[in-house]
């Protein structure tokens, strides 16, 4: 894993980042390195956190697991079950099953938001519930790059006994009682020092990395990618040009902060059974693997980040993963440095198998 990590730099364009790893509830890997400013060449150390964009939804969605196995809510029961002013513009009959898995037709956001909105939880609560489905929900689905971690937030906020915010609420359960330095809501004392830049891909990289259609729809200001990423509040609003990250201000589907070793900690939490967090077998709101996007086993969930990061959970082999860089890449279905540590990563565990294997014929 050590030799792959450091490969990445010297073959993969990496810039700076950090792999952890741990194993049948164990950190066995903790690597870090490389530049976390590229304008200033500071180095990345061992405690550099860094956003990681649509990895949050995997962080999102273990605040939901949380509170389905405290019986708080019910994936087949109706949103608006727990939140009664959502039964508005034909959405009175969504699932929250329907909700988590992209299916409700609420990718976009008609009405304007700022940052100011965002950060007023019932400002936003009340531009959600009066927003129309783009389609009949239930009939198609379609990536809520940003939207589906507002709605989340709501929805945990209305079936809360204490009402707390979704990132207040990952932290209070999540993050503060395990040590993971992974926020959702990034607070006011920690330092710009603290925190990694994110390096965009090179003009060239841009044009010819991405899939043609996808960089067509993504500067067309009336196509449906553009509406669900650009605007309303659109992803810029977690950056801040001062302070790095925006303070105060939770984005739960793109806005987290974290360093590998908080994601892959508590992914290992949920690949070894979730006790710790007093969880039930039956979750929902991660990401699968498939032919498309393959990581881990058929058993794995997670989420990828738009750039290159990575956070899951392998239960098949106890595995709790994270990969977090500085360097946005821009493949989109398993950036190359990810992918090679992986691939070492299951290539130790089949060989530490095998290896035991042959102990107990001998």
């Amino acid at each position: 894993m050590r030799e792959t990590f450091i490969e990445n730099f010297s073959r993969r364009r990496e810039l700076g980042g950090a792999c952890c790893i741990f194993h049948r509830g164990e950190k066995v890997v903790d690597l870090w390195g490389g530049i976390r400013n590229k304008r200033t060449g500071e180095p990345w150390e061992e405690n550099t956190m860094v956003v990681v964009h649509s990895a949050t939804k995997g962080l999102a969605a273990m605040t939901l697991a949380i509170a389905h196995s405290r019986r708080w809510l019910d994936y087949e029961e109706r949103v608006c079950k727990y939140w009664p002013e959502f039964a508005q513009q034909g959405k009175e009959r969504i699932t929250v099953r329907q909700l988590l898995a992209h299916q409700a037709g609420l990718f976009a956001i008609e009405e304007s938001i700022d940052r100011g909105v965002v950060m007023d939880l019932d400002r936003l609560a009340a531009v959600l519930a009066r927003q129309k489905p783009t389609w009949e929900p239930g009939t198609r689905q379609a990536y809520h790059a940003l939207s589906l971690g507002f709605y989340e937030g709501e929805l945990l906020r209305r079936v809360d006994p204490q009402h707390r915010s979704l990132g207040r609420f990952f932290q209070d359960e999540i993050a503060s009682p395990f040590g993971l330095d992974v926020y959702i809501r990034l607070p006011e004392e920690i330092p710009n020092s603290r925190l990694a830049t994110i390096a965009p891909p090179g003009r060239i990289r841009m044009l010819f990395g991405f899939p043609l259609r996808l960089t067509l729809e993504a500067m067309n200001r009336h196509s449906n990618i553009y509406r669900a990423l650009e605007i309303n509040p659109g992803a810029a609003v977690y950056f801040d040009e001062q302070r790095i990250y925006s303070r105060n201000l939770e984005v739960p589907s793109g806005g987290a902060v974290g360093n590998a070793r908080g994601i892959a900690h508590a992914y290992s939490m949920f690949a070894t059974g979730g006790h710790e967090l007093g969880l039930r077998r039956e979750t929902l709101g991660f990401m699968k693997p498939s032919a498309v996007w393959p990581f881990g086993s058929p058993s794995s969930f997670g989420s990828p980040g738009a750039g290159g990061s990575l956070g899951f959970a392998d239960p098949a082999a106890g595995v709790g993963y994270a990969y977090v860089t500085s360097q946005m890449g821009t493949r989109l279905t398993g950036d190359p440095r990810d992918v090679a540590l992986r691939d070492a990563l299951y290539s130790a565990i089949q060989a530490s198998s095998a290896a035991r294997a042959g102990q107990r014929v001998a």
